[in-house]
């Protein structure tokens, strides 16, 4: 795994390098009080999108950050390069990852056990929805199931854990808009299915065990720092590589589909705040604002001056067994409770990540031209 070490020792290492995109982290290392005992998070899916900038806003609030990740034969933990520091460096190495999983509960007890966190964030999933629909078993398996492992290690600790499980607004489905805490599920995806089982074991566990378990229930949330397989990636990416003319069209499905679209550095400042309440609780966080993927399309071309009409094919194979028509929050509760709000807009949010991808086609481009890779991969 590039540039980082495990408790296995991993000693391969990759030249750090500055993934970007909106970070929330700070250069300023908050030094703990004299005597006292650096708080301890425990991070699952701490290489995705969510799991990068919470990582930044703990080690920026002072805390010992620990991530399990999956073994892979491939290199991915691109995210967090830029936090990285030598665990040999013990004084400043205050992120370490471990090697664990989902669906395997010994390796969970293990390290739950063993780190002593104060908090445990859940945020691990298998969390595409289409994919969902091709690989529903193993969704189920490390969305739900995973969640119900992690939570009865949680509930055997040695010492009381806060512990935080990633919702998602894909619960709703087909609930007319807006949606709040109260409003009923219905989802329409595999992926959306599991998330509702892991919701009701986090409840669950709350009211048998009186743990301090608490569910985020996020609506969508977007970074340049997001996957390319996701559909606001996916177009800003195609938009950066049109304007530098490496590819000509970029293929999707549903363009009437709303969402709620918000930043993920903002998103989790919200998670960290609802384990630092007296009581736990169940929060939606949304931006309260809905936009098509058309309207999406529209915003990003626009800014580097493109028509969206002239690049866009719609191909019925991203077209969802089920859709989702619209999205929208009503985040009233975390804004009042938690005193929490989105700092980055939606036309805001757009900006930043095709000004992040019209680099990233640069440098690209710079490839291309030199003949080291092949600009019509795609048409």
């Amino acid at each position: 795994m590039a540039s980082h070490e495990t408790t296995n020792d991993v000693d391969r290492r990759e030249e750090k390098r500055d993934s970007d995109g909106g970070s929330v982290a700070t250069n300023e290392v908050p030094r703990p009080i004299p005597g006292e005992r650096r708080k301890v998070a425990l991070i699952t899916g701490i290489t995705g999108q969510d799991g990068s900038y919470l990582t930044e806003f703990l080690l920026g609030k002072g805390y010992e950050v620990h991530g399990l990740i999956r073994r892979s034969s491939n290199f991915n933990t691109a995210r967090l390069d830029h936090l990285y520091v030598d665990p040999h460096n013990a004084a400043k190495a205050r992120m370490k990852l471990h090697y664990a999983d989902l669906s395997d509960a010994s390796s969970l007890r293990r390290w739950v056990d063993a780190l002593l966190p104060d908090e445990v964030y859940n945020l691990a999933a298998q969390s595409h929805v289409a994919v969902s629909f091709e690989i529903p078993d193993y969704t189920a398996d490390v969305v739900a199931t995973g969640a119900l492992r992690l939570l009865e290690a949680v509930r055997c600790a040695p010492k009381p854990v806060r512990y935080y499980q990633a919702g998602s607004s894909e619960m709703f489905g087909s609930t007319p808009p807006p949606q709040s805490e109260a409003s009923p599920f219905h989802p329409r995806s595999p992926y959306a299915a599991a998330k509702v089982a892991a919701h009701w074991y986090t409840v669950n566990y709350r009211e048998a065990y009186g743990l301090f378990a608490c569910n985020g229930i996020l609506f969508n949330h977007e970074s340049p720092r997001r996957g390319e397989n996701f559909v606001t990636r996916k177009i800003t990416r195609a938009v950066g590589r049109i304007r530098l003319g490496l590819q000509t069209k970029v293929f999707l499905g549903n363009l009437s589909a709303a969402r709620d679209w918000g930043f993920a550095g903002d998103y989790v400042e919200a998670m960290w705040m609802m384990l630092q309440q007296e009581e736990p609780g169940d929060f939606v966080v949304a931006t309260e604002e809905s936009h098509t993927v058309e309207e999406f399309l529209q915003a990003a071309f626009s800014y580097v001056g493109l028509n969206w009409k002239d690049h866009v094919v719609i191909d019925p194979r991203y077209f969802r067994p089920a859709e989702v028509d619209s999205l929208k929050g009503d985040s009233t509760k975390a804004r009042k409770a938690l005193g929490w709000k989105p700092k980055v807009g939606f036309q805001d949010l757009v900006k930043m990540m095709v000004d992040h991808d019209i680099e990233i086609a640069k440098r690209e481009k710079v490839l291309v031209d030199a003949g080291y890779i092949d600009a019509q991969q795609q048409p």
